[in-house]
């Protein structure tokens, strides 16, 4: 990691500290005792804090910031704890000479330096001054003849050392030093000419349980650390998990949606096909009709004879140009969805009429049978267009002189409509290649052509309407096409499904 260039500064060390902690540089006039004590205690936490952070960058990751700030908490504490004991043994009298106190006072002073490095964030070179030099200057204290009970801080520089440092390398080195530093001054050279021990009890005892405590309070450091990131890991898995869920939701939806446009413009093309073909026989019809009566080539007996021809044409034309008109409308998201209160009596009133002209070519009755007056909770353009289409598509199918009846029961809480034919029926294979396909058509009794569209919308616009589409059939004993709609009673509106 690059550090910031320069030795350090003074000047600018106190500089910050004014500018952060303006509590220190006034007049303790200026504020109340109570109020003072807390935020001097406020204070001394966002010293602390700012101590952690030292040689955080934005490029490091959690689990470096955390190593940092473990390791920057070590040594305030052991800078703290280092200057105590040759301080008070200085001051106190105790026959400490100046040159022993500095002895004493060099382990603290690593402890600065390193805090030093990392806050011009070069804390790489600020972990091996600590786990080099603090054994060394340890061992360096203890060969001066000095034993001041911190032994064990040679315990703590070899597990920290374990934590720490990135290379096994590096690890060995220092913990190895350790231990042989320990083993040489403890075991092999116990002449010291200045015990701590003898001479002030306390401070070695306050030494030897401050280097426990260290170990320990490593430790848990360490620990709290790693659970704080394995935590993280687990927050930052748990909302990749998620994101990676709606991923494979999204790919799912796009998958479908690519395989109903797939189906949708093969579906496009065929009734394309089918549509440029018969949309030229009623023109090419009117056409000829026209033409041979603009230059009377033919008789008014054979123009008679031919008008009937060019009206089922026409027919079929309209009723393709309708349904076609309503699959672009319903395709492009534009068909409103507007159930209301509907009238069956007046709804099939309607469809039949549109096409009784269409009957009367093939001499086919339309019949209607329904006990009362029934209302129903739907759609009143598209049950229009319901109803339109399987009247159309019966008649279709039904030879000359046949009959239709449109059958109304209710049904509990809905009304089941029937349109019922007495023509040509329908195998199984059949009606399954209906409920299964979108695009399904034969010719009629009379070659009358057809796109499959009528039934395609009659399926899409019942299942908007909470209905579906129900088939009875057999060959030559003629079809049941039925579908149910909630009912309005009692001036109820019924809950539709969607």
């Amino acid at each position: 990691m690059h550090g910031k260039p320069g030795i350090f500064d003074t000047n600018r060390w106190v500089s910050s500290w004014k500018e952060r902690w303006p509590l220190f540089f006034y007049n303790s006039s200026e504020q109340s005792k109570p109020s003072r004590i807390e935020t001097i205690s406020q204070k001394s936490f966002s010293i602390l804090e700012d101590i952690k952070s030292l040689g955080f960058t934005r490029t490091m990751d959690e689990l470096e910031k955390g190593k940092l700030r473990v390791f920057n908490q070590l040594n305030f504490f052991q800078f703290i704890t280092g200057i105590i004991v040759p301080m008070i043994c200085f001051f106190g009298n105790y026959k400490f000479p100046i040159s022993s106190f500095f002895v004493a006072s060099l382990p603290a002073c690593v402890s600065l330096i390193v805090l030093y490095l990392n806050f011009y964030y070069r804390y790489e070179a600020g972990m091996l001054t600590y786990f080099v030099l603090y054994p060394l200057v340890t061992s360096l204290v203890y060969m001066s003849g000095m034993n001041l009970g911190v032994d064990l801080y040679f315990i703590l520089n070899g597990v920290l050392a374990v934590f720490f440092l990135p290379l096994i390398s590096q690890m060995l080195f220092s913990v190895g030093l350790s231990m042989i530093s320990y083993f040489f001054l403890f075991i092999i050279n116990q002449q010291y000419y200045y015990q701590l021990q003898t001479s002030n009890f306390f401070l070695y005892l306050f030494n030897q349980v401050s280097a426990i405590a260290f170990i320990f309070y490593a430790l848990l450091l360490i620990k709290k650390e790693n659970n704080l990131y394995q935590f993280g890991i687990l927050a930052t898995n748990k909302v990749l998990q998620e994101t990676n869920d709606k991923i494979e939701k999204q790919k799912t939806e796009i998958e479908q949606k690519a395989a109903e446009l797939t189906e949708l413009n093969s579906l496009k093309n065929k009734l394309f096909t089918v549509i440029s073909h018969d949309m030229k026989t009623p023109m090419y019809a009117l056409r000829n009709l026209f033409r041979s009566m603009q230059q009377q080539s033919v008789s008014g007996k054979e123009i008679k004879a031919m008008i009937p021809d060019v009206v089922s044409d026409l027919n079929y034309t309209t009723g393709l140009m309708e349904n076609l008109l309503h699959w672009v409308k319903s395709q492009m998201n534009a068909a409103n969805f507007s159930p209301q209160a509907l009238d069956l009596e007046t709804t099939t009133h309607d469809a039949m009429h549109v096409l009784q002209l269409q009957a009367s070519t093939k001499k086919i009755s339309i019949e209607r049978e329904m006990e009362q007056a029934y209302y129903v909770f739907a759609d009143g353009e598209m049950v229009a267009l319901v109803l339109r289409n399987l009247l159309s598509n019966a008649i279709k199918f039904t030879p000359e002189k046949g009959k239709i009846n449109i059958r109304i029961k209710k049904e509990g809480s809905v009304c089941r409509i029937s349109v019922i034919d007495s023509g040509v029926g329908m195998d199984k294979e059949t009606i399954s290649c209906i409920h299964e396909n979108n695009y399904y058509s034969t010719s009629g009794t009379a070659k009358e052509s057809g796109t499959g569209l009528g039934l395609m919308l009659v399926k899409d616009f019942l299942s908007k309407n909470g209905g579906s589409l129900q088939i009875e059939s057999k060959p030559g004993e003629g079809s049941i096409f039925s579908f149910t709609l909630p009912l309005v009673e009692n001036n109820k509106i019924p809950v539709v499904p969607e």
